[in-house]
């Protein structure tokens, strides 16, 4: 079966865009898409009556469903129960931060949200069922990728213009599915039961163990 990787950066002042790959890192299609779900579904189906599509979303997948209580200690290697602190972030961005791939939008509660987060929200909601949808972190994505020379797009810039580095983002987003669902990256995260975070490589080195173990799970 053909596979098709595709990659949403979300936006909310302008059109979002997508780029679409195939396994050997040819670029399908790239273009832009109102910020209705509804638009992307419909650009789902050119590809999902030929083969499996895999999706990664430039956003948080949920929000908050209360604040977070769990902060690691950085210095020294623990999570530590503030009572009185409780601020913004999933387990899956806090994995990301630890191993300095990249500094998160840290996700609030939906209603502090910002409007591109709560558009997210929707898409995760109406791609459900319709594609395998994993959500990515270009910025983390582009440091796991550092030094290495083997990940390559096959691309062209007929689309960039309306916003080069969105597209970018798009392109690394395809690429970030495909390099995981060929079983050479790694999802982080998720022992919130709030969502993962996939990347095209394993975690740097030194791996920290103690952050990839929510808290209140251990």
């Amino acid at each position: 079966m053909t596979k098709f990787f595709v990659g949403i950066d979300v936006q909310i002042r302008r059109n979002c865009c997508y780029a679409v790959i195939n396994p050997t890192g040819v670029l399908i299609a790239s273009g832009w898409f109102s910020s209705a779900a509804a638009d992307a579904v419909d650009l789902l189906k050119r590809w999902s009556k030929s083969g499996q599509v895999y999706v990664g979303v430039d956003a948080p997948r949920m929000p908050l469903v209360s604040k977070r209580q769990w902060y690691w200690r950085r210095a020294e290697r623990k999570w530590t129960r503030r009572k009185a602190q409780k601020g913004n972030g999933r387990h899956c961005e806090v994995v990301i931060s630890a191993h300095r791939l990249a500094n998160p939008q840290w996700t609030p509660l939906e209603q502090d949200a910002p409007e591109w987060m709560k558009f997210g929200f929707t898409l995760y909601a109406a791609l459900e069922g319709r594609a395998i949808v994993y959500e990515v972190f270009p910025t983390a994505s582009y440091a796991s990728l550092q030094a290495n020379s083997d990940v390559r797009i096959d691309a062209d810039f007929s689309a960039c213009q309306p916003g080069p580095k969105d597209m970018l983002d798009a392109w690394v987003a395809a690429a970030t599915v495909r390099e995981f669902v060929e079983g050479r990256g790694v999802e982080v995260g998720g022992g919130d039961g709030l969502g993962t975070i996939i990347i095209p490589r394993p975690l740097p080195e030194p791996i920290i163990q103690e952050v990839l173990a929510w808290p209140e799970r251990i």
